[in-house]
């Protein structure tokens, strides 16, 4: 629905029109208004704390729910299931001006690689020009890792020998 004053978020689910909005509507507090209970991560996240060189324009969550997309004026909002047991690790903050849900460095990468059919090998790190290595706990993402599939638990394994490699360690 596209009226002069409201438009649609998703079905039953409506924002004012920008010129209509006293304060700016965040897309990251829509993200996680959208479809609850959510939290930003994955690819997006990975931009977010510049763990990867490209700009990532669509918003990517992790939910308990069914997968599900959103297309609105303001944005693609993606949406991907976790069980129950792996909806975990992320805080709010605080992110031009808006208070949002999003999950820490170490459960992006979880989630990402979780998500992401296929083996996690250095040759598939290296194509994903991982970067900020600094910015990852290694002992966090292995104690995160906890309950995921084998093949994410030996992605942890990859990323801290990649990691470790840029560092020159």
């Amino acid at each position: 629905m596209e009226s002069g004053r409201l438009t649609s978020l998703r079905r039953g689910m409506y924002a004012l029109s920008p010129v209509y909005q006293k304060h700016f509507l965040s897309p990251l507090r829509i993200a996680n208004e959208l479809y609850r209970p959510s939290y930003l991560g994955g690819i997006w996240a990975l931009g977010f704390f510049d763990l990867i060189p490209e700009r990532v324009v669509g918003f990517t969550s992790i939910a308990t729910r069914v997968t599900r997309t959103f297309v609105n004026t303001h944005g693609e909002f993606f949406y991907s299931k976790v069980r129950k047991d792996l909806f975990r690790n992320f805080s709010k903050r605080e992110v031009d001006g808006a208070a949002v849900w999003i999950s820490e460095p170490e459960k992006a990468l979880l989630d990402f690689w979780h998500l992401s059919p296929g083996k996690w090998d250095t040759g598939r790190m290296e194509e994903m020009r991982f970067q900020n290595f600094d910015a990852v706990d290694g002992k966090k993402l292995e104690k995160y890792a906890t309950g995921f599939p084998p093949r994410v638990v030996r992605a942890v394994s990859e990323w801290k020998w990649l990691a470790g490699r840029e560092s020159g360690a």
